[in-house]
């Protein structure tokens, strides 16, 4: 059995968003000190963290001074460069490693390798030339989503296209954006699901409940926990989860994110080696958060426990609800009952980028939802895709009556 890191040791971060900021929180309260990279002084777990190495991600000599700074390594978003990763792997361990980073990185190598190991993906074909085009139009039945094979994220990067003369500008826009692509087939989804999987040293997994997620123009909107579908299903896509991070033989933290299709198959969308937007309730709902399965499996400490307290729902909060140089009144959200506040602490607020979200615990995950979503309606009243809470096509999975695919990095 591996031996426990002692506290007051040092964590690495490479990375200072969010997802940073809510792992040092956690170190802290476990009794670890730690470092974080990231070029903004003033980045969200810079603001928390012990120690901070300013630095551009693919700065070497910060990578390594970071390394002789800590006793164990992470990342907290996958686009720092493996290159990086690599650097600080050569000093101190870094979890998950450099090989799954680079697995997670690039969607056709992902897709293929979740192939070849058996594991359920949409019918794929990668786009390299001008050529492969027409390859895949004639494999796949349109519509199609094309995507770049790498630094796609919130919707960012792709484009579903019904036509061959869509299909040609797609082309030509994202090609410009990343020379390889990928196109898939257009998924008839029930819902959008993911799954929050720990490994430890020693090979001990633990998994969390199934997520159900809703996106809005590509980014996570509402989590609702557990997903309404069936016992089954649930369990098939835990066990699934559970595989992928033993085939990588991955040590630390992966998101899995998923497609349920209406006829009830499990498709594995894409994977994400760190803590997970659709993870976050963990905080409020669960005796242990993602943060801190993390922070457990890179300490060499036991796994924990990772049942749910209670029904729970999860909505983000995106820059679009802060007012033009003011902040915002969150008193009329905090006064619907079960809601609790989390802010990242970004000082500056644009369109579409997550400021921090909103999380409520009820007796049922439908009252959850509803009063998660009256509580970000108080605060922000501008008109919103509603969230049916209702019951749904596979087991009372949420569903819109139409195919959609809105995949997006969380």
């Amino acid at each position: 059995m591996a031996k426990p890191l002692p506290t007051g040791s040092t964590v690495g971060i490479l990375g200072g968003g969010q997802l940073g900021r809510m792992i040092a929180m956690e170190a802290r309260r476990l009794g670890y000190r730690t470092c974080v990279l990231d070029p903004d002084p003033h980045s969200p777990a810079a603001q928390v963290a012990d120690e901070h190495v300013r630095g551009a991600f693919g700065d070497m000599e910060a990578a390594q001074k970071l390394a002789r700074r800590v006793r164990v390594a992470t990342y907290e978003f996958e686009n720092i460069p493996a290159r990086t990763v690599e650097a600080v792997e050569a000093i101190v361990p870094v979890h998950p490693g450099s090989g799954v980073l680079r697995t997670a990185q690039h969607r056709i190598v992902e897709k293929q390798t979740l192939s070849r190991f058996g594991f359920p993906v949409p019918r794929f074909v990668p786009l390299r030339h001008r050529d492969d085009l027409d390859r895949a139009w004639r494999e796949l039945s349109p519509p199609l989503v094309m995507k770049t094979a790498t630094a796609g994220y919130d919707g960012k990067g792709q484009a579903v296209v019904h036509t061959r003369q869509e299909a040609a500008s797609a082309f030509a826009r994202l090609t410009a954006e990343s020379p390889e692509l990928i196109v898939e087939e257009f998924v008839d989804l029930a819902a959008e699901v993911s799954v929050i999987c720990a490994r430890s040293v020693d090979g001990d997994v633990a998994c969390y409940p199934l997520a159900e997620n809703r996106h809005t123009s590509g980014i996570l909107d509402v989590t609702l926990v557990p997903a309404r579908v069936p016992d089954e299903i649930a369990r098939a896509a835990r066990e699934l989860a559970g595989g992928i991070v033993h085939r990588l033989s991955l040590v630390g933290l992966l998101a899995v994110e998923m497609f349920l299709t209406r006829d009830g198959r499990l498709l594995v969308n894409e994977l994400a080696p760190r803590p997970h937007n659709s993870g976050h309730y963990t905080l409020d709902a669960c005796a242990t958060s993602q943060f801190e399965q993390l922070l457990r499996a890179l300490c060499q400490l036991p796994l924990g426990a990772t049942d749910l307290r209670a029904p729970v729902a999860m909505a983000n909060l995106l820059g679009d609800l802060w007012p033009a140089g003011g902040p915002v009144d969150f008193s009329g959200a905090l006064a619907v009952d079960g809601v609790r506040l989390h802010l990242y602490g970004k000082a500056e607020a644009r369109a579409g980028r997550k400021m921090g979200h909103l999380c409520c615990l009820a007796p049922s995950v439908e009252q959850a939802c509803a009063q998660v979503l009256a509580a970000r309606t108080a605060v922000d009243r501008r008109p919103r895709s509603r969230f049916d809470a209702g019951p749904a096509a596979v087991g009372g999975a949420a569903a819109s009556g139409r195919p959609h695919h809105s995949e997006a990095r969380a």
